[in-house]
């Protein structure tokens, strides 16, 4: 019996500093990542995006904790997004309406991170994460609709008066965006951590691709990146413990 309790009590000082442990961690961190942004939008046929026209782009960022749950985080990119209707033969009509559009793109966007398991520089080494905020875009973007072929296409379409009608459109050089996302953290040291993230942005805009009226007006433009980066923690380690309850 005794040697139970002396186990049962050795069991529960070590939970006790192993969670004041993980509690401990760096308030800031800044960091870059790589990867892909793809564009979702009207001159594609497949919904994950446009995958023969993904772009590769760069990522730097700043972070600073919250609480050990909690932080806010400021992001900036820079890329491009592309989208061609010649890239997809099914459905064929891609082939003849032959609208592409190809932009820069340069995002700034704070956001605000969870993560369930915290971000304890100890313990469990790979964490999970998601986020949310506010982007604002800048963009220029050029559209081409010259290689339209109008014989593949019937009169009650009326493609040209509504190619028209787009071309007269201007399209959107600020773009404010929403963009959630989530991640998976991997701790290298107490210092640096890697990280793989998809963030997907939610915009207000049927124009990223320089056409609507002439494509699909019922949906918005939206586009996405995959990254992999890496993050410096520095700064003075902080407990996030609660204070002792005195009755």
């Amino acid at each position: 019996m005794n040697r139970f309790v002396v186990l049962i009590s050795f069991l529960l000082f070590f939970h006790t500093v192993a969670l004041h442990a993980q509690n401990k961690a760096a308030r800031y961190e800044v960091g870059i990542a790589v990867g892909s942004f793809i564009y979702q939008g009207d001159l594609t046929p497949n919904r994950l995006g446009s995958f023969p026209t993904m772009r590769h782009g760069i990522s730097l960022h700043g972070t600073r904790k919250i609480n050990n749950n909690y932080a806010v985080r400021l992001l900036f990119s820079a890329a491009s997004l592309r989208g061609d209707d010649a890239r997809f033969n099914n459905p064929a009509f891609r082939q003849f309406r032959n609208f592409n559009f190809r932009s820069p793109l340069v995002e700034v966007s704070p956001h605000f991170m969870w993560s369930p398991s915290g971000w304890s520089e100890q313990g469990p080494r790979i964490t999970p994460y998601a986020f949310g905020g506010a982007a604002f875009s800048y963009l220029n973007i050029r559209r081409d609709a010259s290689g339209f072929d109008a014989s593949k296409f019937g009169l009650e379409e009326n493609l040209p008066q509504r190619i028209a009608e787009d071309l007269q459109r201007r399209t959107p050089r600020l773009l404010p965006s929403i963009p959630v996302g989530a991640g998976l953290r991997y701790a290298v040291s107490p210092s640096l951590v890697i990280n793989g993230e998809l963030n997907y942005r939610f915009t207000f805009s049927d124009y990223i691709d320089g056409f609507s009226i002439a494509a699909n007006p019922q949906q918005k433009d939206k586009y996405y990146s995959v990254t992999i980066g890496i993050t410096y923690r520095f700064g003075k380690r902080k407990s996030w413990d609660c204070p002792p309850v005195r009755n």
